[in-house]
């Protein structure tokens, strides 16, 4: 809405192509630029005198507005006093949860009780991917809530029973971790000084204490969950969830116990999954920080030395990454038909640290002989690929660390030492003993623990492993035959590679905080039978409790119970166990609960593509294995968030942020602060992070609010693999709610405190001939806009939808309707006034209805306040029907679209063309149209006064004389605007102004081609630059181009 302040430029097809995403990312950019170019020049300026400083710092002072009405808890909010004069996310966010939440709006339950058509009422059912318990929400959540959100009110909207299930994860590693630290940091204890059962306890403490975090920010996020079913997943339902998923799959030889290479974390003594391993690449020798070690630590190199051929001088070579594990080689593998080693094939080498002999193994599948020395070093038990060539030789099987990674007995002179002291110790050994060779950078990948940042160790334990090979080809099969759907598609491929490849996971965790594994060791206390070893599956059995464990165990050894003794597996599952339950554990699995009867299996599942595997592919595999069928029948996966230069989230970096702080708004100082008291980051960690903070976010974040923030996410929803999200571009997002406010108070006031609505669309669509060409065109708009938000929800194009409902509100209604609508509030006559505020109400009812998904709080706020149609209507928005296009369709004119396209397009001509000859955008004109052309001429006749009103002239003429004291704008091939300017401006100082801008354009753009000429242009500028060089050249020949085009006009005109 203009409300007589500057007009933007119109779109030149404003009213036929909405801008794109695209576009409107450009035009952010754009202003972005603009506000740094004026920061920029602010600074440069002189500094004014003290006191005028202080009184205009005094008079951009803003006030808060914020709703102070008393509002016992979940009543209404107070709607009958006037808004706010300007927009205030606090203001607009205030109360309206407390009262969705006591109303019942977001229990499937409410829809269905008010049902009244035929058949049962269609359900639409999702659950959360269940944040962890550990801490804060950060974007990533945000986005997954903004996008989940905006579906699940849309079905409710549609009249669908939605549930929206939420949910928070145990989060085992991550959990204990934070509490570990904690207890160390405040008691100076560890887990093992207080005991499990204390230390378990001490978990819950927290967990009770923090743990409401979470869903206090999904509220305020506005999520529509049914909070009355919200589930932690160590509670008693999930707990009775994974024991019985446990013993069915044990019992059916599903789940089994097997001696294999874990990823181990050494600090945490525990394995961990392959999720929680972030792989390094280091390009050479790098030094790295490790957990428990003052010193750096090498990586990156590759150390070569000797091995001693038995009974000879003869030597074979070969290298490693990590020479310490030398002292668990029990082989060294060469490739059969290479010529080289042909004569050692059998032979033994010594060992020159232990009394082992290691044979000499051929080997085609681990040996490339065109690499390195084509001999290699076996290590089976701490490397995977060492690991197979161990088991298809049946070699020895050495562990050679501790759980905490010190090197074990019996290899003096190392034992005692750690992993990473015992690195430099033997290959310092090796050279006092002649065996060194050399050592060389060598470009590798290192495996670093996401929790504790310890470098992870393959280690060889006995674990629980689920097989999966039968459910993997199960769920292959549900995507091929369309059963599963995957959006986007793109990552079918990711799927079926996967699970065409799946190995068997380990579901073993070396934790206390966790389902405890539900399965028992058996001691027979009896002479008769031999002690059972701990990796033997033979002495385990499971049970749902001790007792059933007891009986299974006396069956299986026809023993009396007296002579069993039973040890619980003291290890838990790990977290993506439960996880992979949560679709029906939420809903009460195993017991058959009203819950699983009516709302299993869901309809969809939204996610990052992150977890395709880790969590997605195996709900399918425990929902298809235990319950015959799939836990959802469409999965969306969303982008991965990045910060605006493409890097991934880390606190390292300081580009966490949590969606409060873009919500609320937060000062550099208090972004800092954070830092300094929510990580464990190092020092030097932090100076780096701050300073990512302060080149990002120099004045801190403004405050944006709920709305913007869910807005901007959902808009940045391209399906592809990444966003690159600037936080501050959601700013602009807030200036589109202010837009939407200011836009709703005009209407309202033109609407008057009288206005009664129609009593149905119907009596509109009715009267849909009695219209004026803008009202038939504001309604056609509106028809596309409901068109192009319910294909985008049912695309998932989000993007689409932002777009859509941004140039409705922005473009069509507030810069073009609302001021066309002026004259006729103004000199109308009554039965005009009466169709246009219908009109104006219908356009006001339905955008609000099409953005609620996106902008819950802001539209329930505004919608409350217009006049209802009759007095049985819904009593929120979110529960009011989404607009349909059905019902739409009537009034899509495309005729009347191309009209006001073209109209639209003399506008955006004539508003440049007053910017180029510098007349201020609030000075009137004179405006003459020309056309030879009769139907063009009746089309600008018929528009003129719309055209008047936009480009603020003073008169309009319509025909094909050419007026003296005048410049011609082109148009169109059939059409020209003239503007006068004889009088109105002193053209010797127009032409002068234009000249030096055209030779400044000119000036800009030479350096910039020297610049782009110069030698190595293409190898040393980084493609991301060349790219902007180009369009920035583009923009400036541009520029030139349309300097000269003015002066040339100027140059022509006729004068009076």
């Amino acid at each position: 809405m203009a409300d007589d302040k500057q007009i933007p430029p119109l779109p030149n097809e404003v009213g036929d192509k909405p801008k794109t995403a695209k576009q409107l990312e450009k035009e952010a950019k754009k202003a972005a630029k603009l506000k740094k170019f004026q920061e920029k020049q602010a600074k440069q300026s002189p500094a004014a005198p003290a006191e005028s400083v202080k009184c205009k710092e005094k008079k951009e002072e803003k006030q808060v507005v914020t709703y102070d009405i008393a509002t016992p808890k979940g009543e209404k909010k107070d709607t009958r006093v006037e808004l706010p004069a300007a927009y205030s996310p606090r203001y607009v966010e205030a109360a309206w949860n407390d009262w969705w939440k006591k109303e019942g709006f977001f229990k499937p339950e409410y829809m269905e009780k008010n049902h009244s058509g035929p058949g049962p009422r269609e359900k639409f059912i999702m659950v959360i991917p269940p944040p962890n318990v550990t801490g804060s929400l950060h974007l990533g959540h945000a986005l997954t809530n903004s996008v989940e959100d905006a579906i699940c009110r849309w079905h409710r909207m549609k009249g669908h029973a939605a549930l929206w299930v939420p949910g928070c994860d145990h989060a085992g590693i991550a959990t204990q971790v934070v509490v570990e630290k904690k207890l160390k940091r405040e008691e100076g204890k560890s887990r093992h000084d207080l005991g499990r059962d204390a230390f378990i306890k001490r978990v819950w403490d927290w967990k009770n204490e923090k743990g409401d975090r979470i869903y206090q920010q999904l509220e305020s996020l506005g999520s529509s969950l049914d909070w009355d079913r919200a589930t932690f997943t160590m509670d008693p339902g999930p707990q009775n969830a994974v024991k019985e998923c446990f013993v069915q799959l044990h019992e059916d030889g599903t789940i089994y116990r097997s001696n294999r290479l874990v990823n181990w974390s050494c600090t945490l003594k525990s394995a961990i999954s392959d999720i929680e391993v972030e792989k390094k690449e280091l390009a050479g020798r790098t030094e790295l920080p490790v957990p428990g070690y003052k010193e750096k630590v090498e990586f990156g190199v590759l150390v070569s030395f000797r091995y001693q051929v038995e009974d000879s001088d003869d030597y074979v070579v070969v290298a490693t990454t990590r020479i310490e594990t030398m002292l668990g080689d029990t082989a060294v593998a060469v490739h059969p038909k290479d010529e080289r080693y042909k004569h050692l094939h059998g032979k033994m080498l010594i060992h020159p640290f232990a009394d082992r002999k290691l044979p000499v193994v051929t080997d085609e599948i681990a040996v490339d002989m065109t690499f390195g020395t084509g001999a290699v070093k076996i290590t089976p038990a701490h490397d995977p690929n060492d690991y197979e060539v161990g088991k298809r030789h049946k070699l020895e099987f050495i562990t050679i660390f501790t759980d905490d990674g010190v090197i074990k007995e019996g290899y003096h002179p190392f034992s005692g030492m750690k992993r990473f002291e015992a690195r430099k110790a033997v290959l310092e050994a090796l050279k006092k003993k002649g065996m060194y060779v050399e050592t060389k950078d060598n470009p590798m990948v290192v495996p670093v623990c996401s929790r504790s940042k310890d470098i992870v160790e393959p280690m060889l334990k006995p674990q629980w492993y689920v097989s999966c090979s039968d459910m993997a080809a199960k769920a292959i099969e549900a995507v091929k035959s369309g059963e599963l759907e995957l959006i986007p598609k793109m990552h079918e491929r990711t799927w079926f590679h996967w699970m065409g490849e799946i190995r068997d996971w380990c579901i073993s965790r070396q934790l206390w905080w966790g389902h405890q594994i539900p399965a028992y060791f058996v001691t027979i206390n009896d002479p008769a039978f031999s002690p059972g070893k701990d990796d033997d599956e033979k002495y385990w059995v499971s049970g749902r409790s001790e007792e059933e464990a007891l009986e299974k165990a006396v069956k299986k050894f026809n023993v009396p119970k007296e002579k069993i003794t039973l040890r619980q597996d003291p290890d838990v599952l790990d977290t993506w166990f439960s996880s992979a339950l949560f679709p029906f554990s939420v809903l009460g699995w195993p017991n058959e609960t009203s819950d699983m009867k009516k709302y299993y299996p869901t309809s969809l599942l939204e996610t990052g593509h992150d977890i395709l595997f880790f969590w997605v592919a195996r709900m399918v595999f425990f929902s298809q294995k235990l319950l015959g069928k799939l836990p959802f029948k469409q999965v969306y996966l969303h982008a991965m968030v990045r910060d605006s230069h493409g890097r991934k989230m880390s606190k390292s970096l300081g580009n966490v942020i949590d969606p409060m702080d873009v919500v609320y708004g937060i000062t550099l100082e208090d972004l800092h602060k954070q830092l300094e008291e929510n990580s464990n980051l190092e020092s030097k960690e932090i100076a780096k992070a701050k300073e990512g903070q302060k080149q990002d976010y120099p004045s801190g974040i403004p405050e944006c609010g709920t709305d913007a923030l869910r807005f901007a996410l959902c808009a940045y929803t391209a399906q592809g693999r990444d966003i690159n999200l600037d936080v501050l571009r959601v700013k602009g997002y807030r200036n589109f709610c202010n837009k939407l406010w200011n836009a709703t108070k005009f209407a309202m006031m033109n609407l008057g405190k009288d206005f009664k609505p129609y009593s149905s669309l119907k009596v509109l669509q009715d009267k849909v001939n009695q219209l004026s060409t803008m009202d038939c065109w504001m309604l056609s708009m509106l028809a596309r806009a409901v068109q192009e938000c319910n294909t985008a929800f049912q695309d998932f194009n989000f993007p689409q939808a932002t777009t859509a409902l941004y140039n409705l509100w922005w473009y069509q209604i507030c810069d073009v309707y609302l001021e066309c609508l002026k004259p006729v509030m103004y000199s109308g006559s009554e039965e005009a006034k009466e169709l246009s505020r219908n009109v104006l109400y219908t356009c006001l009812y339905t955008g609000l209805c099409l953005i609620s998904p996106f902008m819950p709080f802001l539209s329930e706020e505004l919608f409350q306040r217009l006049p209802k149609r009759t007095s049985d209507e819904p009593p929120s928005i979110c529960v009011t029907r989404y607009p349909e296009p059905e019902d739409y369709n009537i009034f899509i004119n495309e005729n009347i679209e191309e009209e006001v396209k073209f109209s639209n397009k003399v506008i955006g001509e004539v508003r440049s063309a007053k910017a180029m000859f510098n007349i201020p955008n609030k000075t009137k004109i004179e405006l003459t149209l020309q056309s030879e052309i009769k139907d063009t001429c009746d089309v600008l006749e018929k528009l003129s006064q719309d055209i008047a009103t936009l480009t603020l002239s003073t008169s309009i003429k319509v025909g094909n004389e050419k007026p003296k004291g005048s410049v011609p704008v082109p148009v169109s091939s059939d059409c020209v605007a003239w503007i006068k300017l004889q009088g109105l401006v002193d053209l010797q100082v127009c032409q002068k102004r234009i000249q030096e801008k055209k030779e400044s354009s000119e000036k800009a753009l030479g350096k910039l081609k020297d610049d782009m000429g110069k030698p190595h242009y293409y190898e040393k500028v980084p493609e991301s630059i060349r790219q902007k060089n180009c369009e920035r050249a583009e923009e400036l020949q541009g520029e030139i181009e349309k300097n000269a085009d003015a002066l040339k006009q100027l140059g022509t005109m006729e004068i009076e």
